[in-house]
């Protein structure tokens, strides 16, 4: 009879997931039919098509969740397929500006990639604890995936990313290694910490009055800095090497519980920052850019502060209820498809829009961090935080670059920003938050053995 029981408990779950899908779908094709009558004075073309695939869509991943995950949080995948849907819409109504109208096509074929491997990753991994097992095939796999576009006749540069060396091209697909290789990299970390827990936590060299870990302990530290410089430095990037850093900081402090690995690993990070500026003079011309892009418009300065600029102005233009979606000009932001996206929502939609966003992004993460909370076990606690401090973090370095409260980045607007290799990863990163989601449920553990916060989640 329990399962019977959790079967049933399981079910008011999924039925409020099925009405948030539904008025996320019902929000996204008005946003599509307002989009088309400002844009061509009439209904879209194929509206029967887009309506009927997404809600196949919204029913099939409604369904999955049914069988692979009844229990897991009813909040996540709607809000991803609200951003995914919106995301579509913005690209459907710029890309014919940018010469690529076949670019909306391969959008909806990437959202539908990411949702097989979504079903494929719930399928294939019934237990988050089996991850734990490949610890070190994980890591393995994750530095081979980020040496990838540095090897010969593989890598490649496309002209508009500022010298990045994100990108494999295996015949006709092009795609970015870096976005799984993170994911990976969760899952050894998660499974590093957990074993180590006791030695990273424990204070036995005394320095005055005070007791300090044993420095052989800040090994991980050393390798996550020397990986971080080394992504900046040989693949010219500083925006996943951020990303990758702070999501290790997060997931040791975690551990821990202690504020002097933060310390340390910011002040490393920052100097070996410094250093690469002072050899790579694309990071250095970055922050003069974000400090003052105003003065790159003039002429000789190859105009670099051009999209920084139009970025800001479009937000400015935006004001707080927007000039009206297909009623702006965003497309005059270069590359507004996808590192200058949340720009174009910015203008169309104004404050209250951008707001509606950066809401939908929150409301991610609020849940993936209560999915760590109620994890069964310590390693999918860490898992699931490293999970949701990449969603969260990515995010926020992209907006706030757009925003020009920090600078730019060039990482994509996750599920919302143009790219295959970032849609399919983050479907992935979601499924495994939501098998960890159905284990730790209320449902589950009212019917199995009791789960402990983790002293150190506790500390934190």
């Amino acid at each position: 009879m329990p399962a019977q029981a959790i079967a049933l408990r399981a079910k008011p779950r999924r039925r409020s997931e099925l009405g948030l899908l539904l008025v996320g779908l019902v929000v996204v094709v008005l946003a599509f039919v307002l989009e088309s009558f400002a844009t061509l004075n009439k209904w879209p073309p194929n509206l029967l098509t887009f309506v009927v695939v997404s809600l196949g869509l919204v029913l099939f991943l409604n369904v999955v969740n049914r069988r692979l995950a009844p229990n897991a949080d009813p909040v996540i995948v709607p809000v991803v397929l609200l951003l995914n849907g919106l995301g579509w819409v913005m690209l459907s109504r710029l890309a014919p500006y940018v010469g690529a109208s076949h670019l909306a096509g391969f959008q909806a074929l990437w959202t539908l990639l990411g949702a097989v491997a979504y079903v494929i990753t719930l399928a294939l991994f019934r237990r988050s604890r089996d991850l734990e097992r490949y610890r070190y095939l994980t890591l393995f796999l994750s530095i081979g995936l980020l040496v990838l576009p540095l090897l010969p006749h593989i890598g490649e540069t496309p002209s508009n990313a500022n010298g990045a060396r994100l990108w494999v091209k295996l015949g006709p697909v092009t795609f970015q290694p870096v976005e799984i290789s993170k994911i990976l990299l969760v899952v050894f970390f998660a499974s590093y910490f957990v074993e180590k827990q006791e030695l990273l936590s424990m204070s036995t060299n005394r320095i005055g009055n005070r007791l300090f870990p044993d420095l052989r302990s800040l090994g991980p530290v050393a390798f996550a800095w020397l990986c971080s410089v080394a992504v900046i430095l040989l693949e010219r990037d500083i925006g996943f090497s951020l990303l990758l850093f702070v999501m290790f900081l997060a997931m040791l402090w975690v551990t821990t519980g202690r504020w002097t690995y933060l310390v340390i690993g910011i002040i490393a990070f920052a100097v070996g920052t410094y250093l690469a500026s002072q050899i790579l003079h694309q990071l250095n011309q970055r922050i003069e850019i974000w400090i003052d892009p105003w003065k790159y418009l003039a002429p000789g300065t190859a105009q670099l502060g051009y999209q920084p600029v139009l970025g800001e102005l479009s937000l400015a233009k935006g004001g707080l209820s927007g000039t009206g979606l297909g009623l702006g000009a965003p497309q005059n932001i270069p590359v507004a498809i996808s590192d200058f996206i949340f720009a174009a929502f910015g203008e169309e939609l104004g404050l209250i829009g951008a707001t509606a966003v950066v809401a939908g992004f929150v409301l991610i993460v609020g849940s993936g961090l209560r999915v760590a909370l109620r994890a069964r076990s310590e390693f999918s606690k860490l898992c699931a935080l490293g999970l949701t401090v990449i969603l969260g973090f990515q995010a926020f370095f992209i907006m706030g670059g757009v925003a020009r409260l920090l600078p730019l980045t060039g990482v994509t607007l996750p599920f919302v920003s143009y790219g295959g290799s970032s849609l399919i990863a983050n479907y992935i990163l979601v499924a495994v938050l939501m098998r960890i989601s159905d284990e730790g449920s209320d449902e589950v553990r009212s019917y199995g053995e009791p789960v402990p916060i983790a002293a150190a989640l506790a500390r934190s």
